[in-house]
Formats: C-alpha cells, sequence, structure tokens
C-alpha cells in the first residue's frame, strides 16, 4: 500500500467473547469486567485490545514504532462494531533512506460515539 499524508485509512472491526479470553491469557488482564459478563451478557474488552485496531495499519505497512498514545474515552464491549479511521499526518524520507511516519486516530461504535482516539510514529522497515 502506498502511503501520502491526507490518506485516511478506515476499517471495522467486532470483537467478541473469543477475542476477550485469547486477549486476557496473553495479556494477563484479568479484571473482574472483562471476564465476567454484565446484565446485557456482555463483556468490556481491553483498552489495549481496542487499541490493536489502528496499530493494524503499522502492522499492513510494516511500520516499527516508535511513540503510540492512546487516549480510551469510553468502554467497548463484546458485540461492539469499533469503525477506525487513521489519518497519515507525516510521511517523509529520512537522512537513512527509510520513510518515517506519523498518523493519527479515531476509533467510533456503531453509535458514533467515540471510544479511543490517539496518535503514533515511526519508521517504515
Amino acid at each position: 500500500m502506498a502511503l501520502n499524508v491526507g490518506d485516511i485509512i478506515r476499517f471495522e472491526r467486532t470483537f467478541n467473547k473469543e477475542d476477550v479470553e485469547m486477549f486476557t491469557k496473553v495479556s494477563l488482564d484479568e479484571g473482574n469486567h472483562h471476564i465476567t459478563p454484565d446484565e446485557q451478557g456482555r463483556l468490556v474488552i481491553q483498552g489495549l485490545l481496542t487499541a490493536t485496531l489502528p496499530t493494524k495499519v503499522g502492522g499492513d505497512n510494516n511500520v516499527l514504532a516508535r511513540s503510540m498514545n492512546f487516549e480510551f474515552l469510553r468502554p467497548v464491549f463484546t458485540g461492539d462494531t469499533i469503525i477506525c479511521e487513521v489519518t497519515i499526518e507525516q510521511f517523509e524520507k529520512q537522512d537513512n533512506n527509510r520513510m518515517s511516519i506519523v498518523a493519527t486516530f479515531l476509533c467510533t461504535n456503531q453509535n458514533e460515539k467515540q471510544v479511543l482516539r490517539g496518535n503514533f510514529a515511526g519508521v517504515i522497515l
């Protein structure tokens, strides 16, 4: 994928109970709200599991992250569909022939409520 300043990369994902269970095993984030369903049968998604959405752009483009900033705005639950929009803010060649990248992101749920925003910076390997 060729990236350019101003590009907006948009995708969505719906998290399920199995996603939370796998992430719980890997992260050891076993907060009660991640393992005990609420009155509607939903689990709260770990914040860092939600944060994997914008990092997908990094993975798709072989980015080695140097910094990542996340602001968690509201809980995400199993069954929620999260729409992630990543905007390329800077993309330029460095002296070492690598490309540097800076991007911002905003994630919203199916009700158009913001759940996560932030930015990341790194280099393309």
